[in-house]
């Protein structure tokens, strides 16, 4: 089941933000995350807030795709009146799920289109829409892109039967691929393929399959991610009654060395711990905002925002969140006011992992000690911490959760 929602202070029925919020707003970044939360069906390792048409059945149309992008269209003019009228083009949009392309190619182009009218795309917005390969083709694509969106990042997770049918997915091998031609010929300008490493029962030499065949596929984008049993999926359940083994971090280590040797030789460039782009323009726009502290709107049942220092999200269940936008409220539920602590912190956790690295002058004297410590366990890179900045290595990389506690202490 969707992970719990953070507890926080009530938010204002209208949505308002504090006013030092609004400080500087249009200086910084801006962006928007809608979040669509169907899925045809459940994948067993996946906790994200999404809902089958089955669960969603006894919520009433309400809750129906057929009127989600109504809703998130409401959110969006909610979100042009809380911000009030400063000029804020925003720079990138992203659609996540869920699964996005479930909804029919025009919803998502209405969605944009609010966000257009509402605020104004700055020049050169990327706009990103996740998808699953089994649910687009040449026409749903060439709406899309017609429709204003630049980039799309596809669901491959592995090249492998086996894998796939453990991760329950339903695409077959050698779709992804077809996919990635597909957006290209349909004027793509930025495609993503996503993959998972560590599954149980996968093999060095499927993972290698999966990489090989990913890079192949000519995306200028991979990400590359462990996976994470997350308690309450039917994974975790299955690992603990002992139906699979839990792969573990020695063999996630090893698929993560031969993640960025099959990539680096291809000619994609690591810039954030589990993301590759073959040049500085295919690297993600969108989550660069959220790695460095940047302010963005996330619209959709259980989206999460941020803005000036004060973060906010919405209610969880489709039903829930259309129904506070009928009746005029905010569909945020709860939200919190970081303390400059808070975000430095939060900035160590999150630039520590790109490839540009952390001002060391974000660290207490503790953690500036931890720093020249990892520097001389080969941890992070010598002429970055020369220049005034930690950025990891290589070995850094596979250890990066520890050596950023260390960094924080």
């Amino acid at each position: 089941m969707p992970s719990a929602l953070p507890d926080g202070e009530p938010v204002p029925s209208d949505g308002s933000l504090p006013a030092h919020a609004l400080d500087g707003l249009g200086r910084r970044p801006f962006g928007f995350y809608l979040h669509v939360p169907y899925c045809a069906s459940r994948c067993g390792y996946c906790d994200f807030n999404t809902y089958t048409a089955t669960e969603l059945r006894s919520s009433g149309a309400v809750a129906s795709q057929e009127t989600y992008a109504d809703n998130v269209v409401a959110e969006i003019r909610l979100a042009r009146k809380v911000l009030g009228d400063v000029d804020l083009p925003v720079r990138t949009v992203f659609l996540g799920g869920g699964t996005p392309t479930l909804l029919p190619a025009r919803d998502l182009v209405k969605m944009l289109a609010a966000i257009r009218e509402e605020f104004g795309l700055a020049d050169g917005a990327e706009v990103t829409t996740e998808a699953n390969p089994e649910s687009v083709g040449p026409a749903y694509l060439a709406e899309l892109r017609e429709g204003g969106y630049n980039r799309i990042s596809f669901g491959m997770q592995s090249a492998r039967p086996h894998v796939l049918q453990l991760l329950d997915r339903h695409h077959t091998p050698g779709r992804p691929e077809a996919c990635v031609a597909e957006a290209r010929a349909a004027g793509f300008e930025h495609v993503n393929l996503d993959l998972i490493y560590g599954t149980p029962g996968e093999s060095d030499d499927d993972w290698r399959a999966s990489l090989d065949a990913a890079i192949g596929a000519g995306p200028d984008h991979v990400s590359a991610y462990s996976l994470i049993v997350e308690e309450g999926t039917r994974l975790a359940a299955r690992v603990k009654r002992g139906e699979l083994p839990m792969i573990d971090d020695d063999v996630h280590a090893d698929r993560y060395l031969i993640a960025e040797q099959a990539l680096a030789a291809a000619g994609y460039h690591w810039y954030e711990v589990s993301n590759w782009a073959t040049t500085p323009e295919g690297r993600c726009r969108h989550n660069e905002l959220y790695w460095t502290g940047a302010d963005w709107w996330g619209a959709g049942p259980g989206a999460h925002s941020h803005v000036g220092g004060v973060r906010w999200w919405n209610a969880k269940h489709p039903a829930a969140y259309a129904q506070a936008l009928t009746e005029g409220r905010t569909p945020a539920l709860g939200r919190e006011v970081l303390a400059e602590e808070d975000r430095r912190v939060e900035r160590i956790l999150l630039e520590l992992r790109l490839v540009e690295g952390v001002s060391l002058d974000l660290l207490t004297a503790t953690g500036r000690r931890a720093a020249a410590r990892a520097l001389a366990d080969g941890l992070l890179a010598a002429e970055p911490y020369e220049q005034g900045r930690a950025a990891l290595t290589l070995q850094g990389r596979l250890l990066a959760d520890a050596v950023v506690r260390d960094l924080v202490d």
